[in-house]
């Protein structure tokens, strides 16, 4: 047996009662039916009763001078609200993995405490936990992440001392260690998952400032990945192993190209962990006769990207039927190099890249078409200046430029002073786009790997992608 807790309206109102319940079983399975109704009954009585029900015995005399718990207590939910909910699970995690990693020792050993009233380590580990938990600015930790999570118990720092000025001093005394913390963390890490450092991954991205970064003599005007033309910048090389683990990142002038950077970062990588027997992979915006010089004369190996032109070297292998597959929809072909080097280059073709560049193609020429066709009816309409009609064609093809080389194009001058447009489609253009669409091609001087090994080497990139994402 058992009590229950009913409930009955009266007079609008819902009152709450006991009653006791014994359990009992029939053919048709277990049911239960009330012995008895006890009707309101505080917490003592009603484990006095329970009590009884199951058959223990009461101890009178303990009970006297001893208070007894309840076994039910009514809330109500309408009157409960929550207050500093703080965030606890992310916070105390990041702070476990830098201890696992030997940040929080390495920190207190190269910023130890001085005159500053919170230690410059305890302010990194806030900069690297609250990066790993919500990515953003100092101000923002400051004004909003800090004060809702539990840093403040874990680290033993009021949120009232954390400020955006103290967050950014505490970045300046970081600066100094980079590479004493990079060196710490490849090695660390290699050691906790065994990490492989044979293929070393370089990519270049840039991020765009929104003031004038006047006293940033790295902040230039270049070509901008975030489409921000408009602002100064700066190049950030980053290094990876093939899991996509970062190895170091080095900060360049935002109007240096990508391939001038390389000499840079693989003499720095190598003085600082070793040259090794690694392989360089880089992408086709690294490629310049310097850098291939350069990869060559250190005997270091290497997996490279190339420009789209070089494909018309190789125009006969492509047309030819001996490609592997390496999986639905991807072959690849191993070719000699055409001077007769030791150099091996690789045509990859892509039904998925064919089918997009396909359609960029038609796209584009479609636009390029009517845009002709409006400014040849202009010429017929009115009188044209020849200079203004070429500048047009030439605004035309170059906003379009990936279907400018299927026209060719003639401004001309005629005897009643008007300018005449002329123009027509090239076929030997379209024949070879048809012929190379979806085709790209790499560069190695590995030759004891197959296509398909080297092919899948270069696709790690993607890792380095990400890296600079995450």
């Amino acid at each position: 047996m058992f009590i229950r807790q009913c409930y009955r309206r009266k007079n609008g109102k819902r009152h709450a009662y006991w009653a006791l319940v014994e359990s009992y079983r029939t053919e048709r399975g277990p049911r239960q039916r009330i012995v008895s109704y006890l009707g309101e009954m505080d917490a003592q009585g009603r484990l006095g009763i329970q009590q009884a029900a199951t058959g223990q015995q009461m101890q009178y005399q303990h009970q006297l001078f001893n208070e007894v718990a309840p076994r039910w207590v009514e809330v109500d939910t309408g009157r409960i609200r929550v207050e500093r909910c703080v965030d606890f699970g992310g916070p105390w995690l990041g702070l476990e993995l830098l201890r696992h990693l030997g940040i929080e020792s390495l920190l207190k050993q190269l910023l130890p405490p001085g005159r500053e009233e919170i230690e410059w380590s305890l302010m990194s580990l806030i900069l690297v936990i609250c990066r790993l938990c919500e990515p953003s600015s100092e101000l923002h930790i400051a004004e909003h992440i800090y004060g809702h999570t539990a840093l403040g118990d874990l680290l033993g720092i009021a949120p009232d001392k954390i400020n955006d000025d103290r967050l950014y001093r505490a970045m300046d005394q970081l600066l100094p260690h980079k590479e004493t913390l990079e060196v710490h963390l490849k090695d660390r890490l290699g050691t906790l998952f065994g990490l492989e450092y044979d293929i070393l991954l370089y990519d270049v991205t840039s991020t765009y400032f929104e003031g004038q970064a006047k006293g940033n003599s790295l902040a230039q005007r270049g070509y901008s990945r975030d489409h921000r033309g408009d602002c100064k910048q700066v190049c950030i090389g980053l290094v990876v192993s093939k899991c996509g683990m970062p190895l170091g990142y080095e900060l360049f002038a935002g109007n240096r190209h990508d391939s001038t950077t390389v000499e840079e970062i693989v003499g720095t990588m190598e003085r600082r962990y070793g040259k090794a027997d690694r392989i360089w992979v880089m992408d086709r915006g690294m490629v310049s006769q310097e850098n291939i010089d350069l990869l060559k004369e250190g005997e270091r190996r290497y997996i490279i990207g190339t420009p789209k032109s070089m494909l018309r070297n190789f125009a006969a292998q492509i047309a030819s039927d001996d490609w592997d597959t390496v999986h639905e929809g991807l072959e690849v072909k191993r070719c000699q190099s055409p001077d007769g080097s030791d150099e091996t280059f690789i045509l990859c073709r892509s039904q998925d890249r064919r089918k997009k560049e396909q359609a960029m193609h038609e796209r584009f020429e479609k636009r390029i078409e009517d845009g002709l066709k409006k400014i040849e009816a202009s010429c017929c309409k009115r009188k044209c200046d020849a200079i203004t009609i070429a500048k047009r064609v030439g605004r035309l093809l170059g906003q379009n430029s990936r279907a400018a080389g299927l026209f060719e194009t003639d401004v001309t001058k005629g005897a009643d002073g008007r300018a005449k447009l002329l123009w027509h489609k090239v076929e030997a253009w379209r024949n070879w786009a048809a012929l190379s669409e979806g085709c790209y091609m790499l560069r190695t001087n590995i030759n004891d790997w197959s296509g398909e090994e080297l092919w899948k080497a270069y696709m790690q990139l993607t890792e380095a992608e990400a890296a600079f994402s995450i």
